[in-house]
């Protein structure tokens, strides 16, 4: 594949723990990187449960290479040498518990927001997506990663309370966009663990179908925010998997969980390929 080829910068995010939001990093992930793109995830969590997800023991003897800690506060440190391979066409690069303390450590840093950004930009020719997994707080690791992405998906699930809870979610990323990072767009929402038999989250999916259409022509930084399609059901080999460090790929490869996780990858890469195809087409008529 060219590296001339953009990079697609993905901030999953939610203030709510336990919806999901790591899940869909790994999994959404390692779905892209199976249809044969080169994918880094990042995981910028102090709890590092995407680096446990994937079996990746950081701190081992025999890998004394840095983490995102390092990376962060380590002027010398590069995102190169923080990369364990996770798989085909798939890297990482993990987290420890010392990731937070970065926040106080940098709190005197002017340029603290930006870090994250200007160590992944020698990296952004080696991958064409790139996924961070955020805390579920506003802190200093998820403003680098808004710094630093180009879009936020946000995984969900399809519950009242996780609605209203979108809504704050929103107005916190529009006003991130407003005075750090002027590219940056939510696109996507995911929805996590779902019953789609239960009416109350038909409720929820509708709501939000109709609020992201409203918002369609307006200049918010969701105005082409969907949900993303396919959901992702509620199966019990998700919640499995990470205990064998396994993506679900590895541990159930035909379970509903990875039926839903590749189906929406292979979502994502198309409509991805069918974005720069226009792109294409439109700077090609331009020189023209």
């Amino acid at each position: 594949m060219s590296t001339l080829r953009p990079t697609r910068v993905v901030a999953l995010l939610n203030q709510k723990g336990g919806v999901g939001k790591t899940t869909t990093t790994v999994n959404l992930g390692a779905a892209i990187a199976e249809a044969g793109r080169r994918t880094l995830l990042v995981d910028l969590d102090p709890q590092g449960h995407l680096t446990l997800h994937l079996g990746i023991e950081p701190a081992a003897p025999d890998r004394p290479r840095p983490t995102m800690y390092e990376l962060l506060v380590d002027p010398a440190a590069t995102a190169e040498s923080a990369i364990v391979n996770a798989g085909d066409h798939l890297d990482v690069i993990p987290s420890t518990v010392d990731l937070a303390a970065a926040e106080t450590e940098l709190a005197g840093d002017p340029a603290r927001n930006g870090i994250l950004a200007r160590k992944l930009a020698p990296l952004l020719p080696q991958y064409e997506f790139i996924l961070f997994d955020c805390p579920p707080s506003l802190g200093l690791l998820t403003i680098n990663a808004l710094c630093a992405a180009r879009e936020v998906v946000v995984p969900m699930q399809a519950h009242f309370l996780a609605l209203q809870g979108v809504g704050k979610l929103l107005e916190t990323v529009g006003l991130v966009a407003g005075q750090v990072n002027r590219a940056l767009k939510v696109t996507g929402i995911v929805l996590c663990m779902h019953e789609a038999s239960v009416s109350h989250q038909r409720e929820v999916v509708a709501d939000l179908d109709e609020f992201f259409a409203r918002a369609r022509g307006t200049d918010a930084p969701w105005s082409a925010c969907r949900v993303l399609r396919p959901p992702i059901r509620r199966n019990i080999k998700l919640a499995e998997a990470p205990s064998y460090g396994k993506t679900i790929f590895a541990y159930a490869p035909k379970c509903p969980g990875a039926e839903d996780y590749r189906a929406l990858a292979q979502r994502v890469v198309a409509e991805w390929d069918a974005m720069l195809e226009r792109r294409a087409a439109r700077d090609g008529a331009g020189v023209a």
